[in-house]
């Protein structure tokens, strides 16, 4: 399960990479096309649904399971030493 665990966090570690590089690229080709200076902001459109939105849903759905997981794992922790986060009064 460790391993496993490493070979996700290496693939969300490289789609984060992967999705600044894309965003790079946009910026520069969107630069290009103001200034009439062909940078691929065409190819870049055609890419987007197919390449690019999976890359940021699979980014931002990571993000969301982390924050689950560490929600969890933090209540059961405190509930195991006896912390409980209700307030008292």
């Amino acid at each position: 399960m460790g391993r496993l665990r490493e070979i996700v966090n290496w693939l969300l570690v490289a789609d984060t990479f992967f999705v600044l590089a894309s965003f790079g690229w946009f910026v520069l080709a969107l630069l290009g096309r103001s200034l009439e200076i062909s940078l691929g902001f065409d190819l870049w459109l055609r890419l987007w649904n197919p390449l690019f939105m999976p890359a940021i849903g699979l980014l931002m759905a990571a993000a969301l399971i982390n924050g689950g997981i560490s929600y969890v794992q933090n209540r059961w922790h405190l509930r195991s030493v006896g912390t409980d986060l209700r307030p008292r009064d």
